[in-house]
């Protein structure tokens, strides 16, 4: 059988597979006395949840004992309760540089991409002639690899032939300074993935930020003109808070994402002497050093990171995210 037969054969048969258990899902709920309606929405759903339960559940929970164990994949895991997390805390001299450059690129990188989507989408929002090819070239940069970006991005910080350094060059020769090693020096590391960041302004997080800006009534804004309002006092008065709810979305998304961010750090080849960040060290503690346990640990520590900042945007909600119809 030739190899795309037999790769065709195969999607078929999972395919076939997971009919076949939403169909009995599906009867067994009929049989039990569900809704027909419930039933079907149960069924429908059966997929993703067998699919939350083995790839997410199943590993949480398995990561969750490992981080308790000395386990270097090769040998069954050792019981060694909480001592992964009292090396990381005590003895690991890599630890506190990783928690450093990752919450520091977190806090520069997500106000930056959450203001400049919204800028751009604004300036996208208007009806003009051909703006639909401006919003589509402006969506183009998602559609690239992530790695090609970053070995885009590792072009141009190059520190002798890069184009950045080529066009800043001048100004530092006029103050006798040399041209950046951006990712050689440690001082400038973190300032190059942050412009790196700006990269994701574009993108998903502006064709959200467009929807919401198409969402608000315009009877507000003539309202407010009518009444004198002028285009800043309109910008905050009427924008931010029918657009709050998008903001919360984008800074709650930005926050995960950053915190995670791997791929660019990965394939442009930074100086660790600046800090590695967490889950590229996760990544080289477990899978170039065989540490599994003490990764294990390392990436529950980064994942309560993000919930812990989560749940505070999420609390702080209630202060500036207006939700229309919300009583109070």
């Amino acid at each position: 059988m030739q190899p795309h037969l037999a790769t065709g054969f195969r999607f078929i048969l999972v395919l076939g597979g997971v009919v076949g258990l939403m169909v009995v899902v599906q009867r067994l709920l009929l049989l039990l006395r569900v809704r027909r309606e419930a039933a079907t929405g149960y069924a429908l759903i059966t997929p993703w949840l067998v699919g939350f339960l083995v790839f997410t559940s199943i590993p949480m929970i398995a990561s969750a004992y490992l981080s308790l164990t000395d386990y270097n994949i090769l040998q069954p895991p050792t019981w060694v309760g909480l001592e992964n997390f009292r090396r990381i805390f005590n003895r690991d001299i890599d630890f506190g540089p990783a928690i450093r450059i990752t919450l520091l690129y977190a806090f520069l990188s997500v106000p930056i991409g959450v203001a400049g989507a919204l800028f751009i989408a604004m300036l996208l929002a208007n009806d003009l002639k051909g703006i639909g090819v401006y919003r589509t070239i402006y969506y183009l940069p998602t559609v690239l690899p992530e790695v090609a970006v970053a070995l885009l991005w590792r072009w141009i910080f190059n520190p002798q032939a890069g184009l950045l350094n080529r066009i800043i060059g001048p100004v530092f020769r006029i103050f006798g300074m040399s041209r950046p090693d951006w990712f050689g020096d440690p001082t400038y590391v973190l300032p190059a993935f942050v412009i790196i960041s700006l990269w994701g302004i574009t993108g998903v997080n502006m064709v959200i930020f467009l929807a919401a800006l198409k969402n608000v009534p315009t009877h507000l804004y003539e309202v407010a003109f009518i009444d004198g309002a002028g285009s800043w006092r309109r910008f905050w008065s009427i924008t931010i808070p029918m657009v709050s709810p998008v903001i919360f979305l984008q800074v709650v998304r930005g926050i995960i994402g950053a915190l995670q961010i791997f791929t660019v750090y990965a394939f442009t080849n930074p100086t660790p002497r600046a800090g590695k960040f967490m889950s590229f060290y996760i990544y080289q503690t477990g899978f170039q050093q065989f540490r599994m346990g003490y990764a294990s640990a390392l990436a529950w520590i980064l994942f309560s990171i993000i919930l812990a900042l989560t749940l505070v945007v999420l609390r702080s909600s209630e202060m500036w995210v207006y939700y229309e119809g919300e009583r109070k």
